[in-house]
């Protein structure tokens, strides 16, 4: 399998539909924090469209979130607001 050169991969923006997996401890708190967040970087965002799927136990959740993405800059704001709260513990 050949090397994948990361400068040949990059994104286009404005890039419609772009998913975003948000895992962590399992509740209303994680939702509500995601919600949160999303709508601070990501206006006109729609909150009914995450999915939601819990793990074996219902210790913990994966969202996934699906927004238009315009820029690094957005992108990295919210990965920062997401993986410095400690109901997140990963971010896709």
């Amino acid at each position: 399998m050949a090397d994948v050169n990361p400068e040949d991969v990059k994104i286009q923006f404005p890039c419609p539909d772009y998913p975003i997996k948000v895992m962590g401890t399992a509740g209303k708190d994680l939702h509500a924090l995601v919600v949160e967040v999303f709508h601070r970087h990501a206006p006109g965002f729609d909150s009914e469209t995450i999915v939601i799927r819990d793990s074996a136990k219902g210790t913990f959740q994966s969202l996934t979130v699906t927004i238009e993405a315009t820029g690094v800059d957005q992108l990295q704001a919210i990965f920062d607001d997401l993986k410095s709260n400690k109901l997140v513990k990963m971010v896709l």
